[in-house]
């Protein structure tokens, strides 16, 4: 449980900062938004694979489409984010 804990936040991190590299002026800042960010495009990332490719948790946990899943999730995160700060809706 702890591993995957750390891996979560591991990822989260790296997946969060590659979002952030991709899209310029997003508004977030700080190491825990970044990483938060990640995490949530974790899960969106995770989502649309089990969609599309009917990949789970059974597959294994953490392999290269995973991350890459949760770099695309985080972008997507990031600019739905973005496009709603702009319109001026707050969460």
């Amino acid at each position: 449980m702890l591993t995957t804990l750390i891996s979560m936040i591991i990822v989260g991190a790296i997946a969060g900062f590659v979002a952030r590299l991709l899209v310029r002026n997003d508004g977030v800042s700080g190491v825990l938004p970044t990483i938060v960010l990640g995490i949530v495009g974790s899960f969106i990332g995770g989502f649309l694979g089990y969609l599309l490719f009917g990949k789970d948790l059974a597959a294994g946990a953490l392999q290269t489409s995973g991350i890459i899943g949760s770099i695309i999730g985080a972008v997507l995160a990031l600019l739905v984010y973005r496009a709603s700060r702009r319109r001026g809706v707050t969460a």
